[in-house]
């Protein structure tokens, strides 16, 4: 880029929230004609960067400085205007207007304040076939696929004349067919010099797309570097901010009791087992007595895994048997029915009922199960309630406060208690320490190990490996929606091989083995 001019440059910009300091001095720049990833994990500060940029956020510090000009825009219709265009990863536009109507809503050419409907649809074809993309523009935009959408939604920011155009997580919930579809406009976009910010969690994608990437980390900037010079082992190291060489040692004594428990029989077993757009057909096996580690970079697929093995998402290709015979697993319901249990990682939106008591958050699988014709007496929820409050040291030990009242980890313990009352053969805790104090952290890590040890099985997912390494028996690797290998949690296993793995992406035909 030497000798070039950014089209973007973006200065120290800082941004607070109450308690949060979610970007402390972070510098970007944009060349034209460039395809530059925005990387980082959860919380790194990537989309608010991109908020700040386009003006739904106003920035506490910093500068912004768009092809020559310092701007600082008050919305993304201002922005908008200016060049910078936006493509959500959820499309935001109507899906009961036409592709034509999607294209120029609040733009339609008009006659005397009539829209000239003939001219908006040729208009609207001969943009879309500049894109390559062959379609009746008077159809309902919901009648396409979520590709179709996507390229839609690019359409409109080209013909607003963008000169930025951000894409954030557009691949999602595209097939590979459709990612390489996507690509190829990317490509010709870029060919025609229009700068593009990439925004996704797909190693394999940056890498087959990006020019540039930068990396920010808890707020702040890791660096820039040209795609060729940041090896994807080195991208996986500044995300996650340790270095191999560095990396904590394990608690062996822990690993030791935990891989002591010997798996019982085979509990569930997926077998090619996926959903287009969400995860590629996957194999797992789960023993009683189990902890099966979830390993894998935000985006990975993880949640989509469990979603699946719990019914919240429809599996299309594939089979799940439990206890050997086969089984349809197609709502929460039938998974609840079969002992299956799920808490989300998301425990605020997904998993617990602020407005409610923790007595009555606690009941509510139980109740669910019973069916609501069917109330648990007031008696017997005192009763389990109290046990679970107890056993869980769950604080305040009030269980008719509500939910919303208490800690991260209180409301985790909340939310592990509703399922440990159902009695469950399968937990599947899905980021259970995230945002939790280390007591309480220490204490859900011992109680998965004393589940275990009781003979439950447990799908273990966390973004933290060595938790992963530390309650683990085995270790499936998740990498761009695909389950690419297990490893058996044995001594030639530590965070360096996993986070190989997760930066190759290599592919194994079952566990590995010493």
């Amino acid at each position: 880029m030497s000798g070039r001019q950014p089209v973007l440059t973006m200065t120290a910009i800082s941004k607070s929230f109450p308690g949060v300091r979610a970007l402390d001095g972070v510098d970007f720049r944009l060349f034209p004609g460039e395809v530059h990833a925005l990387m980082g994990e959860n919380g790194a500060g990537k989309s608010t960067l991109i908020k700040v940029l386009t003006g739904v956020y106003a920035h506490d510090a910093g500068s912004i400085d768009l092809a020559g000009q310092q701007v600082s825009f008050t919305g993304p219709m201002q922005a908008a205007a200016a060049g910078v265009s936006t493509v959500y990863q959820e499309v935001n536009l109507c899906a009961n207007l036409s592709v034509a109507e999607n294209i120029f809503i609040g733009r339609e050419p008009r006659t005397l304040g009539a829209i000239r409907w003939g001219e908006m649809r040729r208009r609207a074809r001969d943009l879309l076939t500049k894109l390559d993309l062959h379609i009746d523009v008077t159809q309902l935009l919901g009648t396409y696929s979520l590709a179709v959408q996507q390229m839609v939604a690019i359409a409109r920011a080209i013909d607003i004349q963008a000169r930025v155009l951000i894409l954030d997580e557009p691949t999602s919930s595209l097939d590979a067919t459709e990612v390489e579809q996507l690509f190829r406009i990317m490509r010709q976009l870029r060919d025609e010099g229009i700068a593009i910010i990439f925004v996704t969690h797909f190693l394999d994608q940056v890498y087959g797309i990006a020019d540039r990437i930068t990396v920010l980390r808890n707020g702040r900037l890791v660096g820039e570097y040209p795609i060729a010079e940041l090896p994807q082992l080195a991208l996986v190291e500044k995300m996650i901010g340790k270095e191999l060489d560095v990396l904590e040692s394990l608690d062996e004594q822990s690993k030791r009791d935990v891989r002591a428990i010997e798996a019982g029989t085979p509990f569930l077993q997926a077998d090619e087992l996926g959903r287009k757009g969400s995860v590629a057909p996957f194999s797992l096996t789960i023993h009683s007595g189990e902890v099966v580690g979830l390993a894998g970079l935000l985006g990975s697929g993880r949640t989509e895994v469990a979603r699946l093995l719990f019914g919240a998402d429809r599996a299309d290709h594939g089979r799940i048997a439990v206890d050997g015979k086969p089984t349809a697993l197609r709502t929460p319901i039938a998974a609840i029915g079969y002992d299956i249990a799920f808490c989300s990682e998301n425990r605020r939106t997904e998993g617990l009922v602020g407005e409610l008591s923790v007595r009555e958050n606690i009941i509510l699988a139980m109740q669910a199960a019973r069916g609501w014709l069917r109330p648990i007496p007031r008696r017997r929820q005192d009763e389990l309630v109290d046990k679970y409050v107890k056993a869980l040291s769950i604080r305040p030990a009030d269980p008719e406060i509500p939910v919303r009242n208490l800690s991260g980890g209180n409301q985790q313990k909340v939310l592990l208690a509703r399922w440990l009352i159902t009695e469950p053969r399968l937990l599947i805790l899905d980021e259970p320490t995230r945002g939790i104090d280390v007591g309480a952290k220490a204490e859900i890590q011992k109680l998965v190990v004393q589940l275990s040890d009781g003979g439950m099985a447990v799908l273990f997912i966390s973004a933290e490996l060595e938790e992963v390494l530390r309650l683990s028996h085995k270790i499936a690797v998740m990498r761009d929606r695909q389950l690419v290998t297990e490893l058996a949690n044995d001594d030639t296993v530590d965070a360096d091989r996993v986070m190989q793995t997760i930066a190759s992406g290599t592919r194994h035909e079952g566990p590995e083995k010493a």
